[in-house]
């Protein structure tokens, strides 16, 4: 099984997910931007993107790694990525499905204020990191169109990183 926690830039998702991972036994994180970076180091570089998500190869390889982790391990991967593009997210989860893959899909919201205190906090990249700030109207348009229709929305706003790890826990259950 795949955990997805999906959400802008500040949502909590890495910070969730390791505590997801603690709460559900034989699981593991695996964050699909490692694949990400692996396609940046192909030297000479691909050809130029603001956002690898963008490259073609991208989301296959994140299926296919997926796939091959649990087809090696068993149990289940937690997955903190944010995708934004609902293309995108088709593509992928129509790939773990093609391997009859269950997936449970988690956002991890979090109103503007909340995400703008927190990214103005942000020890990892910095305070208000322009990388992060960028995301914030995409985030909202996704949020506000297809996100919680492809989705189990969690509002994270008010929450710590530990009651959202054992709410999606919880819900898992269900």
């Amino acid at each position: 099984m795949i955990i997805w926690l999906n959400g802008t830039h500040g949502a909590g998702k890495t910070t969730t997910s390791a505590l997801v991972q603690q709460l559900i036994p034989d699981s593991r994180v695996f964050d699909a931007e490692k694949v990400g970076e692996t396609l940046m180091d192909i030297t000479p570089g691909l050809p130029k993107t603001d956002n690898f998500q963008h490259w073609p190869p991208w989301r296959p390889l994140v299926v296919e790694t997926a796939r091959r982790v649990l087809e090696y391990t068993g149990g289940t991967l937690v997955m903190p990525m944010t995708v934004l593009v609902e293309a995108y997210w088709r593509e992928i989860s129509a790939g773990l499905a093609q391997h009859a893959i269950p997936l449970r899909h988690f956002v991890l919201h979090a109103d503007q204020d909340t995400l703008r205190r927190r990214i103005a906090g942000d020890t990892v990249l910095g305070p208000n990191s322009p990388f992060r700030l960028k995301y914030l109207e995409a985030y909202a348009e996704a949020a506000r169109t297809w996100l919680p229709d492809e989705a189990e929305v969690v509002d994270a706003s008010h929450l710590t990183p530990a009651q959202t790890a054992l709410q999606i826990a919880e819900a898992l259950k269900s």
